[in-house]
């Protein structure tokens, strides 16, 4: 079972330094390294007011001072728990292939407690392991150092200051072709992390046989350049799951984010990105013989473009337009802003039906409205995420919000 203690709340509520949340207590010292934490990424997590935090448009979990946080989706007044929109962001961050996971239910019946870290490091573990079965690649790198056979190139000045004494001894820059490379110590650097951050943990015991199996590499503190010096190859190819998990951890890992002794993992997905992205997953499953685009860019003024999040192209002729926007729109409407956006974004592409799309309790369509030119369209869709029984996905939704495009 995990030890770690949990708070669980949506996205736009508030947490109050010294006030309990399912049993725990949100204390001043989560308080600080949290602002700190938002401080290091432009103040774009959070919310900071005396004493206490509140939860914008970001969703997922942060682990500081044996404190687990998870922030969740909801949609205002649906009237579901903590344990459904709990599964509901583990099924969209898999749809959206940010998480891969077999079934989130057997994970609770197998274990208490699994919270969206504990899944993240399962999954790299789960990686690791299978390269340990494929076998580790090798590669050559130069090393500079005192051996006892001549190879490589004579680092005459440095042979002299170190081996005076030592005549048996020559200092060399020569190859070497062992498991000790970049890829490797980067893995390396990402079982550390999780070693730490899972004690205590079902998953340590897990990740002290992996590191057991793994060769002994270099230490490192690998940042966002040490990635980008990765190489793409046909070697390499096997590592690519385990390199995206392994820079997810490392990336959102903060020691010592006080200069104290917290440390601190924080793994964040901004919920309008994450709703976008999972729309334009469910309308490409669709297979319904359409080019389905996201994020499609065009310019219009010195630089700057359009970027409408999804664009439908049923054939030459006929091109639709879909933006999403993660906010329950039941009882207002869309601003004048979005209705101009959506205007443009039909005469830039050519289209003549734009829609707007939020997640509701329920399907809600009212057919295409037309702007004042009497040729192009605005629709506001309303979808529910979850099937009738309430708790599971929709999977279907795609086929819903394409069979609008074609109704009107």
């Amino acid at each position: 079972m995990n030890s770690t203690k949990l708070i669980q709340i949506f996205e736009y509520a508030t947490l109050i330094c010294g006030q309990k949340y399912n049993g725990n207590i949100f204390e001043k010292a989560h308080f600080n390294a949290l602002v700190k934490l938002n401080e290091a990424h432009q103040n774009k997590y959070f919310t900071i007011g005396l004493n206490k935090i509140t939860f914008p448009q970001y969703v997922g979990v942060i682990q500081v001072d044996g404190l687990t946080i998870e922030i969740l989706p909801k949609i205002d007044n649906d009237g579901k728990d903590e344990s459904v929109w709990h599964k509901a962001l583990i099924e969209m961050l898999r749809v959206t292939r940010k998480l891969k996971v077999q079934q989130v239910d057997e994970a609770h019946v197998k274990k208490q407690q699994v919270h969206l870290l504990d899944i993240y490091f399962e999954w790299f573990l789960n990686e690791v392991q299978l390269l340990l079965h494929q076998g580790l690649i090798k590669k050559y790198y130069k090393e500079t150092s005192n051996v006892k056979a001549l190879k490589g190139k004579l680092e005459f000045a440095k042979h002299i200051s170190h081996n005076l004494v030592h005549k048996e001894r020559f200092y060399t820059t020569h190859q070497v072709y062992d498991k000790d490379h970049l890829i490797h110590q980067i893995l390396g650097q990402a079982l550390e992390i999780v070693a730490s951050l899972s004690k205590g943990n079902y998953l340590y015991s897990s990740c002290k046989t992996v590191q057991l199996n793994f060769p002994e590499v270099k230490t490192i503190q690998a940042n966002e350049q040490t990635f980008s010096k990765i190489p793409n190859t046909r070697k390499t190819a096997p590592y690519t799951t385990a390199l995206k998990i392994a820079r997810l951890i490392i990336l959102n890992y903060a020691p010592n984010v006080q200069h104290g002794s917290e440390k601190m993992i924080a793994l964040l997905f901004d919920m309008n990105v994450l709703w976008e992205e999972y729309i334009l997953v469910r309308l490409q499953q669709t297979n319904k013989g359409l080019r389905i685009l996201g994020q499609r860019r065009k310019v219009f003024w010195e630089g700057i473009a359009l970027k409408p999040d999804i664009v439908i192209q049923k054939d030459k002729e006929t091109t639709y337009i879909l933006d999403t926007k993660w906010k329950n729109i039941a009882y207002t409407k869309p601003s004048t802003q979005d209705l101009r956006q959506m205007f443009v974004y039909n005469e830039y592409w050519k289209s003549n039906k734009a829609m707007l799309l939020y997640p509701s309790t329920e399907h809600f369509f009212n057919g295409f409205k037309e702007f004042n030119d009497k040729v192009q369209k605005c629709g506001l869709g309303q979808v529910s995420i979850f099937k009738e029984d309430l708790t599971e996905l929709d999977d279907t939704i795609g086929t819903t919000i394409l069979e609008w495009f074609e109704k009107d």
